[in-house]
């Protein structure tokens, strides 16, 4: 039996290494330039990170988009200033173009909502020390609220959107309404188109 045992340990030696050079491969991605990475992390909504930790502003994106590590998720670092209705607002994400990149879309509501941090009184409800630039948050100004992609199960002629003030929050209104856009990229979900 001895002769037998060697060779198979090496035969599993390079089988393993072989597994881990194959897992190398698959599950490595490029750091960020400023030397926090990875730029592609897995999805993982059970994350809990503050915003130094949570939010990556892209460098080779020329500062434009922001990775939010929490969801994967990768936002416009400043979004659209220019209200526009429910059908407006798809289409200027679906035609959207950032740092030379298309594959924009109008967020789900439960992504937009999930950059909300309701302990945050005054200002923006974002979390403290978030990248993001030209949040409007004004109290009692309807461009202050931003779209989603979902649209109200009970009024198709309503979709649901959010506001970055008083503690955030999601509502719904008409989609003839004009209000603000911010586009996501990646991942997908049923209420995008």
């Amino acid at each position: 039996m001895q002769p037998h045992t060697r060779p198979n340990r090496v035969i599993l030696g390079l089988l393993a290494l072989g597994v881990l050079a194959g897992v190398a491969l698959t599950t490595s991605s490029a750091p960020a330039a400023s030397g926090v990475g990875p730029y592609f992390p897995e999805p993982a909504w059970d994350r809990k990170l503050p915003a130094a930790f949570r939010f990556l502003v892209l460098t080779n994106w020329e500062n434009e988009a922001v990775l939010d590590r929490e969801t994967g998720l990768v936002w416009e670092r400043t979004p659209d200033t220019l209200p526009q209705s429910w059908a407006g607002a798809k289409l200027a994400c679906l035609n959207r173009t950032v740092s030379n990149r298309r594959g924009w879309r109008l967020p789900s509501v439960v992504e937009l909502i999930s950059l909300v941090d309701s302990s945050v009184i005054t200002g923006a409800t974002l979390p403290p020390g978030h990248p993001f630039v030209e949040i409007q948050s004004s109290v009692g100004i309807p461009s202050s609220f931003y779209w989603s992609a979902t649209t109200e199960a009970q009024l198709s002629t309503s979709a649901f959107r959010v506001q970055f003030f008083n503690g955030g929050g999601a509502g719904s209104g008409p989609k003839t309404e004009l209000l603000l856009v911010w586009c996501v990229r990646g991942g997908m979900n049923p209420d995008a188109y």
